[in-house]
């Protein structure tokens, strides 16, 4: 895969004529199901005549080419044909989430110099147009019913933006990500990792703010958009009753879901048959034991995939190549990706070090942050793009992930991955999840601490707290284990989801065993 790899960059390239524009109108482009049972089929010609009608509907607003354009909609079809209309248009998206506060949203919309904002009547009602220029509410099709079919696409660079994505990192303001209209090609995942195929029925899970890229890569390669939406942020059984209805043979999962669909609903396999073919993980570290669950209920791997707002992918697992327990897989075709230590020299195998990439090696490449040069240069314009991320690579190239490299906890001469210590804590019966720090400590310089939330029904305390921690003592280490237990109702996440580990460290403690 990796020798005959090639980047195939067009100069003049724009990703709603790749994704969009090229399709027969007879052709179905998404399902769109809640948990309702209410179900659509959309196909390319009412997509694309959707599309066309925003873009007028966009010019006649005032937006132009370089403009940016807030799309703050839940997941339907007219927020994709939305999007879809932006890029024709030339202007830059900029996709929010809904479940966002408010504050979060008007920092994003004033960073970004928002030309326009698309929202729907509920979200309209939060008070954020005074954070933009104007507010186009949309209320269905027939919002833009009145606008014409017919628009040319605009004839745009490879190397112009197209989209700004905000990071979502624990401290700090988000950034917003520049991506430019190549950075599409350089999402490789969904033909290494995911084996996408044309007509083939694709489901990623999350919000299409943390990157549009879900629907759009898909469409490029020809595939339907399978749409679970519902009122509840995630519903397990319900997503599992329509992914068999359905029929969906491609997946994307992350860890977090996973975990909650082995718990609500454990013998999924059995109520609800299904077609998968490829299933894929990414956004945190996957636990053996979901991966376990899944490959028991369902007859497939979970391939665990590795990358950031900034990157992706990096690495990935692949079909007909062989998959290590705990590995996110090897570097993807086309990405240069190391492990280096602080003076940025390789490292050997299994030596600890950070994941860096070599810069400009892939389309995806971002052209930056907005409006912050000076942060742009330091993060993009060197030789390597450092993720801060801490990993090892083993002897035949796999990287196993260690956690970000400040969490690294440094006791009595170890180093010990926290994510490593969670995963041995979720393991425990009594344990629904568990988030773990380092902790000062004058003879050790730091010690293990875990947050552990435990299973419903399970009494907290010193006796719970002592058997946790021999179980990790004898499943882990005699260095790593837990020497401190604080039980916790719920533990603070970023908006994607994954557990901060800094608000925990400026946690004032609480009760303690």
């Amino acid at each position: 895969m990796i020798r005959a790899h090639e980047w195939v960059v067009p100069e003049r390239y724009n990703v709603a004529a790749d994704v969009a524009d090229k399709h027969p109108r007879d052709k179905l482009a998404m399902i769109w199901t809640d948990n309702g049972g209410a179900d659509r089929r959309i196909f390319w010609g009412e997509l694309q005549d959707l599309a066309a009608q925003f873009a007028n509907r966009y010019a006649e607003m005032g937006v132009g080419e370089g403009d940016r354009v807030a799309i703050l909609l839940p997941p339907r079809p007219e927020s994709a044909a939305a999007i879809v209309a932006v890029l024709k248009l030339g202007a830059i998206g900029v996709p929010m989430a809904p479940l966002w506060s408010d504050d979060s949203l008007r920092y994003r919309l004033s960073d970004a110099g928002v030309r326009l904002l698309v929202t729907d009547e509920k979200n309209a009602a939060r008070g954020l147009s005074g954070h933009a220029e104007s507010t186009f509410v949309v209320s269905g099709p027939e919002s833009v019913s009145g606008c014409s079919t017919a628009f040319e696409t605009a004839d745009t660079g490879a190397d112009d933006p197209a989209l700004i994505y905000y990071t979502s990192g624990s401290t700090g303001n988000p950034k917003g990500v520049v991506s430019p209209h190549r950075g599409l090609i350089g999402h490789n995942e969904f033909g290494y990792c995911q084996d996408l195929r044309d007509g083939e029925t694709s489901y990623w899970m999350g919000d299409w703010a943390w990157g549009v890229y879900k629907i759009l890569g898909p469409w490029r390669y020809g595939a339907v958009n399978f749409v679970y939406a519902t009122e509840r942020r995630y519903d397990p059984e319900g997503l599992l009753a329509a992914l068999s209805r359905h029929q969906v043979s491609n997946l994307f999962v992350n860890p977090t879901g996973l975990r909650l669909m082995m718990r609500e609903v454990p013998d999924a396999g059995r109520r609800f048959p299904q077609a998968f073919r490829v299933c894929c993980s990414a956004n945190e570290p996957l636990g053996e034991a979901e991966s376990a669950w899944f490959t028991e209920q369902f007859g497939i791997p979970v391939l665990q995939n590795y990358g950031m707002t900034e990157a992706y992918p990096m690495a990935g697992n692949f079909l007909g190549v062989p998959v290590k327990p705990g590995s996110m897989g090897l570097p993807v075709p086309g990405w240069d990706v190391r492990v280096l230590d602080e003076h940025e020299r390789e490292l050997g195998p299994c030596a600890p070090g950070e994941i860096c990439l070599r810069a400009g090696t892939n389309p995806q490449y971002p052209l930056g942050y907005w409006n912050r040069p000076e942060e742009s240069a330091r993060t993009f314009g060197g030789e390597w793009f450092h993720t801060g991320d801490a990993a090892y690579a083993d002897a035949d190239g796999y990287l196993f992930y260690l956690g970000r490299r400040d969490d690294l906890i440094k006791s009595s001469g170890y180093r010990i991955s926290p994510a490593e210590v969670e995963e041995a804590c979720a393991t425990h019966p009594a344990v629904l999840e568990a988030a773990v720090i380092g902790v000062p400590d004058p003879e050790r310089g730091q010690r293990v601490k875990a947050f552990v939330i435990p299973e419903p029904g399970r009494e907290a305390g010193a006796e719970l707290a002592a058997d946790i921690k021999e179980f990790v003592r004898a499943n882990h280490s005699a260095f790593g284990y837990p020497k401190v237990i604080e039980f916790v109702d719920d533990l603070p996440r970023s908006q994607s989801g994954k557990v901060s580990r800094a608000p925990l460290r400026a946690r004032r403690p609480g009760a303690e065993y």
